[in-house]
């Protein structure tokens, strides 16, 4: 499939743009990143940020102190006021690093707030990681004792390309309509799991293998959930030039998945998808494809689903980078609402750059018959010498938007021996 930016549909003649407000500092700290020695490791900065936006848009906001090694929780009001005294400390756990959080904000309890995380606690294995969990029923206030959900030694939340290149933060976690969280990892060894909770996060499943296959290890699951207990997976693999996206989908609530299948077979290598449910159960998906191998630039490539049959049209491509004077654009993030609205962001890289230095992003009004042409995200141009995504992997979930309109991109900025800092960029429609 050629990568061309002639397919990527129409262009809104009068595009949408959000307003903005003036970018709020979240964190700040060191810049410092010592030789790798496991737990005992000298990093100095704060990193991973992610976000969720309620109903009434407050905004859920999580990251991770290295020095600390945890993850902090804050949240704020539509207008950017933030709701607790002092960042909250979720993991709890100041001798294990911590890394890449996602949050989920309950739909019908609004001061439950969920957390998944990998934690670098080292069981036997060959490498380091297992899936934490924790909850608050008081709005962030205080945080329930975590949950190992993997107990494994696999090195849980790892996505790997090569035997030596892989990409932490390898997990995700929604709630679906009816209540039910889902999450989902991988491991280095390279098995996909899956575990759901029906009873708010007091407790989840013994975690089920979805799909394990030695020679393509399963790396970046992206989960969403549907009406009726659906529940859909995508994901990439690694050990592959020639990698495709992965799918499969549940009927009952994450009991049983159909057989996996690719959706694209391509030359290219894609990578780190993101799924949404849309209006009238649409399914969309994004993801990171470039045509000559994983070590050349990417493109960003959009697709959507309808029917039973979970049937998704030709992917057509969105962003290159090179409109913005950059060589890549890869590793998306993805937000949809109730009502046909859209929003994609991805990372922004130079020739040969191994983490990006600007985030990129696009906008739909029509569920996706059509987007605005792709723009650089106000304030994300890291300062010279700098780069902005985690340090850890690229895995990350920094895009959130609600039913009316509300918008939440997080982002984090690392200065090397200067300064990192994590900002909350708050929009509306």
């Amino acid at each position: 499939m050629a990568l061309s930016l002639t397919s990527c549909g129409g262009v809104l003649a009068q595009p949408l743009e959000p307003i903005w407000q003036k970018p709020i500092e979240v964190a700040a700290g060191p810049a410092e990143r010592g030789p790798w020695q496991q737990n005992d490791s000298q990093f100095h900065f704060v990193d991973d940020p992610t976000v969720a936006l309620s109903r009434n848009g407050d905004i859920a906001v999580a990251w991770v102190d290295q020095t600390r090694k945890d993850v902090f929780y804050q949240a704020y009001t539509a207008q950017g006021e933030a709701l607790l005294a002092s960042p909250v400390n979720v993991s709890a756990s100041g001798d294990v690093f911590s890394w890449l959080p996602r949050v989920v904000l309950d739909t019908e309890e609004p001061m439950r707030v969920y957390v998944l995380w990998q934690e670098i606690v080292f069981s036997g294995g060959s490498h380091g990681g297992e899936t934490f969990f924790a909850r608050s029923d008081d709005g962030g206030r205080t945080f329930s004792k975590p949950l190992n959900l993997s107990r494994s030694m696999a090195g849980d939340g790892k996505g790997r390309l090569t035997k030596d290149v892989w990409h932490n933060g390898s997990l995700d976690l929604v709630q679906a309509p009816s209540g039910d969280l889902y999450a989902a990892w991988t491991a280095y060894e390279g098995t996909l799991w899956f575990s759901r909770s029906d009873d708010g996060g007091a407790s989840f499943s013994e975690p089920m293998p979805v799909f394990a296959d030695a020679s393509l290890p399963a790396g970046g699951p992206t989960l969403a959930a549907g009406e009726a207990g659906v529940v859909y997976l995508a994901w990439g693999v690694g050990h592959d030039p020639e990698a495709d996206i992965y799918f499969t989908s549940s009927q009952d609530g994450g009991r049983s998945f159909e057989p996996p299948r690719v959706l694209f077979d391509t030359a290219g290598h894609a990578w780190a998808p993101k799924l949404a449910v849309g209006a009238e159960g649409t399914v969309y998906l994004v993801y990171g494809e470039s045509e000559q191998g994983r070590s050349s630039p990417s493109a960003i490539l959009y697709t959507h689903a309808l029917g039973p049959e979970v049937a998704f049209v030709e992917p057509r491509v969105l962003a290159t980078g090179s409109a913005a004077g950059f060589a890549g654009a890869d590793f998306p993030d993805f937000a949809a609402d109730a009502h046909g609205r859209l929003m994609i962001a991805w990372g922004l890289f130079d020739a040969g750059g191994q983490r990006p230095k600007a985030l990129g992003y696009t906008l739909s009004t029509d569920g996706g018959e059509t987007f605005r042409a792709p723009k650089v995200m106000p304030h994300t141009v890291a300062p010279e010498q700098g780069f902005i995504g985690s340090t850890q992997g690229l895995l990350m979930d920094r895009l959130a938007m609600n039913a009316d309109g509300s918008v939440a991109l997080v982002n984090s900025i690392f200065l090397t021996g200067q300064s990192s800092r994590i900002w909350l960029h708050i929009g509306q429609l």
